[in-house]
């Protein structure tokens, strides 16, 4: 995309149809948005009153806040800190992983699990910190604001460490890795970490990873999917925004010529239509026919 412009570059990335895209985009804008306002609102720098205004009512009300049983009368907080990160390391780490894990989770179970999935997974990391909250004793390491993406990039590290355990990947100064080794190690050292504080982001981390894990478990044994009710609900949603030219009425003249059609679509056409399904639904929902004619045309080239 040499020469190109920034913003062309943009909706280049977001036409791609990959919602792992979409939902860097989202936490990459409220950031820069976030971090902006703290610039001018800081006292040793602008400190403009109309930002210093606007940077903590933004914070106050997308961050998941359950001091004073704050949650009651701001619900959203369950859904929105998710998408906030106020720490350059906090959100770079966070995204790389959403971009490598989440990536690999859709190239095997498709495009329209994503979106669910990151959601469900915060909820419930977020549902496992208030669990503890309100299960232990009053704790300074418990109760304080929650924000960040983490529990949703622990889903699908260990989503994809599930469906795909031996696949090895390349890691900085320790070289070529099982899958399934990074994810463990990862759980290990978030354990180890809960003395030293963020307990309850901590927690948050470990309830994304175990629903991670159940996810996959029970796709793969008895076939439920439990994004299904959210991909139905996306799905209607996208249905009614979507503009579907109305179908043009046509009348066919009368011709003594027959016409003879060829049954089957070419062969890029047939290629188009498999890749759609790849990148909808993953590899694995090709039927085995598919799968050989994929593998044969790859030959043929």
């Amino acid at each position: 995309m040499n020469g190109t412009s920034f913003q062309s570059d943009i909706r280049y990335w977001l036409k791609q149809e990959n919602t792992v895209n979409h939902l860097m985009f989202v936490n990459i804008v409220i950031f820069i948005v976030l971090g902006l306002l703290f610039v001018l609102a800081a006292p040793n720098t602008f400190h403009i009153h109309f930002a210093v205004v606007t940077h903590a009512f933004l914070l106050e009300n997308l961050q998941l806040n359950i001091y004073n049983d704050t949650l009651l009368y701001k619900p959203w907080g369950l859904l929105t800190y998710m998408f906030v990160h106020t720490g350059i390391f906090h959100i770079f780490f966070n995204m790389l992983n959403l971009y490598w894990f989440g990536n690999m989770f859709r190239s095997t179970l498709g495009n329209k699990r994503v979106l669910p999935l990151y959601l469900l997974a915060g909820i419930i990391g977020a549902l496992v910190y208030i669990l503890f909250y309100y299960a232990l004793p009053p704790t300074n390491m418990l109760g304080g604001p929650m924000i960040g993406a983490s529990a949703a990039v622990m889903c699908f590290l260990v989503a994809s460490a599930t469906l795909m355990p031996n696949v090895e990947i390349s890691l900085l100064f320790l070289g070529h890795i099982r899958l399934k080794w990074v994810a463990i190690g990862v759980i290990i050292i978030d354990i180890i970490a809960i003395p030293g504080g963020n307990v309850g982001g901590i927690l948050a981390h470990l309830g994304g990873a175990a629903f991670g894990y159940a996810y996959v478990r029970i796709l793969q044994n008895n076939g439920t999917d439990l994004c299904a009710p959210l991909i139905s609900l996306f799905e209607k949603i996208s249905g009614l925004f979507s503009r579907q030219p109305r179908p043009r009425k046509f009348k066919p003249k009368k011709s003594p010529l027959r016409v003879v059609r060829n049954p089957e679509p070419s062969h890029a056409t047939k290629l188009d239509q498999l890749l759609d399904k790849i990148n909808e639904k993953g590899y694995n929902s090709l039927t085995s026919d598919e799968k050989q004619w994929l593998k044969k045309y790859s030959d043929e080239k």
